[in-house]
């Protein structure tokens, strides 16, 4: 079943529920277990580094949106030194996104090799 991140499934999210003022923002927002979903359609169809673009994103669900922007922010080439890259990498690890840990930590090492941090 596909659902929201609230829990409401998908075919009760309409435009009179939405009228009537029933729906939250997490009635709109992506439940993770549909990202990875489509994370398994996009390994079955020869499409693993989409699969993994959406297993990361189905981690970031559990961020406010503020959060995820400044991550995003933070890895901009020239934005951010070693040392804050390396300490977005231990703060996502603690909090169980492991997989975006990675992607941060292989961006710190690929802008240090470029000369690309701050």
């Amino acid at each position: 079943m596909t659902r929201s991140r609230s829990g409401t499934p998908v075919g009760a999210l309409t435009l009179d529920s939405l009228r009537r003022g029933e729906l939250g923002a997490d009635d709109v927002r992506i439940h993770p277990e549909t990202l990875e979903h489509q994370a398994q359609v996009a390994e079955a169809h020869a499409n693993p580094q989409l699969a993994a673009n959406l297993r990361r994103a189905a981690e970031l669900t559990e961020l406010a949106d503020d959060e995820v922007l400044a991550i995003y922010d933070a890895l901009r080439p020239r934005r951010s030194s070693y040392d804050e890259l390396t300490e977005l990498t231990r703060s996502l690890e603690s909090r169980g996104l492991a997989l975006n840990a990675a992607l941060v930590r292989e961006a710190a090492e690929v802008y240090a090799r470029r000369g690309m941090l701050r």
